[in-house]
């Protein structure tokens, strides 16, 4: 299995990096890449303990090759708690925690994490954007903060709070 690492580009915070999990074709191109869905797994930069698997469709062909195809704005998200949570700054109300070019110029998939303060949650949301109008194409996952097998008794949780 072949690994590579995307890497979100973020303005003004750290970039999450996907690291490639696995694909699978969905349609064969004789001469050129086959489409496939890709899955991939992140770290949320700004949360140790919270881990987002993402699975994305991705054109192949000619264009796909030299990275000219615009993709499609169909997205799967799920995250998950895979270690003790440790918040490790201020939360914004609403933080992008991943980014990724879907097209030559004008199309980007983008996760951003939101904070459900009453019940103690953190919440991400998958979509795709166009520089003139976003994808109602989505998908949203929902970690809740709980204690961590392991972790002692009375070790206090981490606050989702912006």
């Amino acid at each position: 299995m072949k690994k590579v690492v995307f890497c979100g580009l973020l303005v003004g915070a750290a970039a999450a990096c996907a690291d490639e999990i696995g694909s699978v074709d969905t349609k064969f191109n004789l001469m050129s890449p086959d489409d496939s869905i890709n899955i991939e797994v992140f770290e949320d930069p700004d949360i140790e303990g919270v881990a987002c698997y993402l699975s994305r469709a991705q054109k192949g062909g000619y264009k796909g090759a030299l990275g000219i195809a615009e993709d499609t704005s169909d997205a799967s998200l799920d995250c998950r708690q895979v270690g003790p949570i440790r918040i490790k700054g201020k939360l914004n109300r609403e933080d992008e925690v991943f980014n990724e070019r879907r097209s030559l110029m004008f199309k980007h998939m983008k996760v951003v994490r939101f904070c459900d303060t009453p019940r103690n949650t953190i919440v991400y949301l998958v979509y795709s954007e166009k520089v003139i109008e976003g994808s109602p194409k989505n998908s949203v996952s929902a970690v809740p903060i709980t204690a961590w097998a392991g972790d002692k008794a009375n070790q206090q949780l981490a606050v989702c709070k912006d």
